[in-house]
């Protein structure tokens, strides 16, 4: 019986040093709304050490996406319009530990709004 105290109270205090360790993992989930009125193509939004993106995007869809952010830099967006033309714009910049939302709205004219709910603020 004084093995299975002493593995117990063992294993109570491993678990107690794993808590309070706790790991933390830090993550943004995008919202990227096509606004423009036309569906557009080759969307591609770069954020420190990694992008993502879509072929097509049609008019008025939401596209979702969760990343993790690793170092710090801007964010940058690019598609192409249904028009053919190419849009670019660059957003905040974004540093390791943010967490939050963060919603892109890709408006008429390649116009973009970049609006974050990140903690910490950017």
């Amino acid at each position: 019986m004084k093995g299975f105290q002493n593995r117990f109270w063992t294993a109570m205090a491993f678990a107690g040093m794993l808590s309070a360790a706790g790991c933390k993992s830090y993550w943004v989930d995008a919202r990227i709304e096509n606004q423009t009125g036309q569906p557009i193509h080759e969307l591609e939004v770069d954020y420190p050490s990694a992008s993502f993106g879509a072929n097509t995007v049609a008019p008025g869809a939401t596209m979702h996406y969760r990343f993790q952010i690793r170092g710090s830099g801007p964010l940058k967006v690019e598609y192409t319009s249904g028009d053919g033309k190419t849009a670019q714009a660059q957003g905040l910049t974004l540093t390791e530990r943010q967490q939050g939302e963060l919603t892109i709205r890709l408006l008429p004219r390649g116009k973009v709004d970049f609006l974050p709910n990140l903690q910490p603020a950017s």
